[in-house]
């Protein structure tokens, strides 16, 4: 490195630490109203709390504005899987869970901001997938779709886990 541009590096350097410790006002909200995420207590919600329970996971917390919600499968309040073979019909009953987690908290579907899809078939998801326009009926949000090679049980083709915010009015 020539001298110029190791004592330009170390001046930015300098600089960057300087605003990142100097004293004076902040400049980040230290109101809990308006750090809600921050502040709140996380408050939990099963949704089959014997399953939950016997394989270790909470399916939706909700902090603050925010809640995340665990993977939904097609299964029944035994944790038995359903509509084994049916790609189509195990989404819509991941969907029809989702949307239960999502009405506990006040929430639907228009306030979800992340959707995350694992299945294990993606050709036949993709034939499926047209009825997610059921689901979200003003905006898609963002997410990831992943063909994986299993699920928890060999019987779930699809898991479905979402992320949602509602600003307070």
């Amino acid at each position: 490195m020539t001298r110029n541009v190791m004592l330009t590096a170390a001046l930015l350097s300098t600089s960057f630490l300087c605003s990142c410790t100097a004293s004076g006002p902040s400049t980040t909200a230290s109101d809990p109203a308006k750090e809600p995420a921050r502040t709140a207590a996380p408050e939990y919600f099963l949704l089959r709390p014997e399953v939950e329970k016997a394989y270790g996971y909470t399916h939706a917390v909700k902090i603050g504005d925010d809640i995340k919600i665990s993977g939904a499968v097609s299964m029944d309040d035994k944790g038995t899987p359903t509509a084994v073979g049916d790609l189509e019909q195990q989404m819509k009953n991941a969907y029809a869970d989702l949307d239960k987690v999502l009405k506990h908290y006040g929430y639907t579907f228009d306030d979800v901001i992340v959707e995350n899809v694992y299945t294990t078939n993606m050709a036949e998801f993709l034939k499926a997938a047209a009825y997610r326009n059921a689901i979200y009926t003003k905006q898609f949000p963002t997410g990831t779709w992943l063909e994986v090679k299993g699920l928890a049980l060999p019987e779930f083709m699809i898991e479905i886990e979402l992320e949602a915010h509602k600003a307070k009015p």
